[in-house]
């Protein structure tokens, strides 16, 4: 892709204007739009925003996050960073302003969340990532981003099953998983 076809996609999706009840996201150069979340879902996400100080922490949710160099602007589910990293207007919050990112997995967002999403955020050095899978009823937290493009990673990696809590050490809590919802298995029959 040109420089000349990376400005427009960043123009169209500038400009996309997005259905009631959806949200779109520019991963990789691609715009991805999806249905809006479930219950179960906006339960978890604010469940953490809850549980994250608001003295000391920025909780947005569907705020656009900027990774320069990257074509990527994800809308995660929580946006965290300190008060006063990034006071400025505008829809995008430069990621180096952000100390952790959230995503609670639903069933397009499997592929995103784990694997695109994962290196996006070590590229852009985003010091914690917390996934949160309803369906297999797990946590994962990973941190110290290494590497640049798509072969960016986190070199630390820990798995807690709902109930456990998961400690955030980058913004001073232990997560409470207990109140967690679940969702069947993906590809488990209604």
């Amino acid at each position: 892709m040109t420089a000349v076809d990376d400005r427009r996609v960043h123009e169209a999706f500038e400009n996309l204007e997005v259905p009631e009840g959806f949200k779109a996201e520019l991963i990789r150069g691609e715009i991805v739009m999806m249905a809006g979340p479930d219950k179960v879902h906006n339960r978890i996400v604010q469940a953490v925003q809850d549980q994250i100080p608001s003295a000391g922490w920025d909780r947005l949710q569907t705020q656009d996050v900027a990774f320069p160099g990257q074509d990527s602007e994800p809308q995660p589910d929580l946006v965290v960073l300190e008060v006063g990293a990034d006071d400025g207007p505008g829809r995008l919050v430069p990621a180096g302003a952000v100390t952790l990112l959230v995503e609670v997995v639903s069933k397009t967002s499997v592929h995103r969340d784990y694997v695109e999403k994962r290196s996006i955020y070590a590229a852009g050095g985003v010091p914690a990532y917390l996934i949160i899978d309803p369906f297999e009823a797990k946590c994962l937290v990973l941190s110290e981003p290494i590497g640049s493009g798509v072969s960016a990673d986190y070199q630390s990696e820990r798995t807690r099953k709902f109930g456990d809590s998961v400690p955030l050490p980058w913004v001073g809590i232990d997560l409470d998983t207990s109140r967690f919802g679940t969702l069947p298995p993906l590809g488990a029959t209604p």
